[in-house]
């Protein structure tokens, strides 16, 4: 089938028409999220299934005879990944989405004034990343709604405010509330594991209002965090380390930006399919239309200083910026 289901998935399809009870339906779509082959051709089934997750957590939270609750924090993903903006009070966090954005989400020097998540988008070089502004956490407690958002988003980007007493209390306090929330956030490059509960998601901590900071501060977070976080000093107010966010938020997402070119004409290079890391030609062909992996004769593939129009087979694992030319 197009979506190459595992005969484990397929079983575990079975196994949840039999479930009793929500909690048994929640670890079996728990279990089913993280068996799903992760490429283009199941991005909607798992969009499907983290939904499905959500809401049964959600029904399992409200009293008999309550009206339905819909979690503001459930916000629909576009662009080529989401990620969850998260900060203590007055972190500067609305004004890191600003700055990253050119959105004008509200910014005040008072806490709290972020009321309900928002959606905002940041250009990438010729992709747009979603962030998803959100209220002000606390280091003794971390909303379920905001919990949720991170284990359904594609990352964290944690912002500390370097002006603070203690940054690194802060942040391990942080640390700490999403780990009882079975969230375990970790640096950039690490590898997710398959298996959920514990949630891992890979974070980028942005640390804040740089500016006006005596450097002390960041080098007791990077000291502290360094071996298992990524720690960028940033400023909104001056600029220091935006565009090293962006490139790092990039590199969170786990995409390869590919191109599609049709016989005998240029590539459009302002439009790429963006894939998870590892998909090959297949995954693209299904990409571009979901009649074409089956329909697919052969490809040729461009890609700067190795191939220049050379045959490509169906496994063919692509990389970030190939140029693919389907022949059907």
């Amino acid at each position: 089938m197009p979506a190459n289901l595992t005969p484990q998935y397929m079983e575990l399809e079975k196994k949840l028409k039999t479930a009793r009870t929500a909690r048994e339906r929640i670890e079996i779509l728990e279990e089913m999220l993280a068996t799903i082959p992760k490429h283009k051709g199941t991005e909607k089934m798992q969009a499907m299934l983290k939904t499905k997750i959500a809401k049964l957590r959600e029904a399992g939270d409200k009293k008999p005879g309550a009206a339905r609750f819909v979690s503001p924090y459930l916000i629909d993903r576009s662009g080529a990944g989401q990620v969850v903006v998260a900060g203590l009070p007055n972190a500067g966090k609305s004004s890191l989405v600003k700055a990253l954005t050119g959105a004008n989400p509200d910014v005040g020097d008072y806490p709290f004034t972020t009321k309900l998540p928002a959606p905002y988008m940041m250009k990438f070089e010729n992709i747009r990343i979603q962030l998803i502004d959100t209220p002000p956490l606390m280091t003794d407690f971390i909303d379920t709604g905001l919990a949720e958002a991170v284990k359904v988003s594609d990352g964290v980007l944690l912002v500390v405010d370097l002006t603070s007493e203690d940054p690194a209390s802060d942040l391990e306090a942080v640390l700490l509330q999403f780990r009882e929330r079975k969230v375990e956030l970790q640096g950039i490059e690490h590898p997710l594991a398959e298996q959920v509960p514990p949630y891992r998601k890979r974070c980028l901590v942005a640390a804040c209002k740089a500016e006006a900071a005596d450097g002390e501060n960041l080098e007791a977070l990077r000291v502290l965090f360094g071996d298992r976080l990524d720690v960028l000093a940033v400023s909104p107010a001056s600029g220091e380390g935006l565009e090293e966010a962006r490139k790092n938020l990039f590199r969170m997402l786990r995409i390869v930006r590919v191109y599609s070119k049709a016989p005998g004409k240029k590539p459009d290079l302002d439009e790429p399919f963006t894939l998870r890391c590892g998909s090959t030609v297949t995954d693209m062909a299904q990409a571009v239309h979901k009649d074409f992996t089956q329909n697919l004769k052969y490809a040729r593939i461009w890609r700067a200083d190795k191939y220049q129009g050379q045959m490509a087979n169906r496994g063919q694992v692509l990389e970030d910026g190939d140029i693919i030319e389907l022949h059907m």
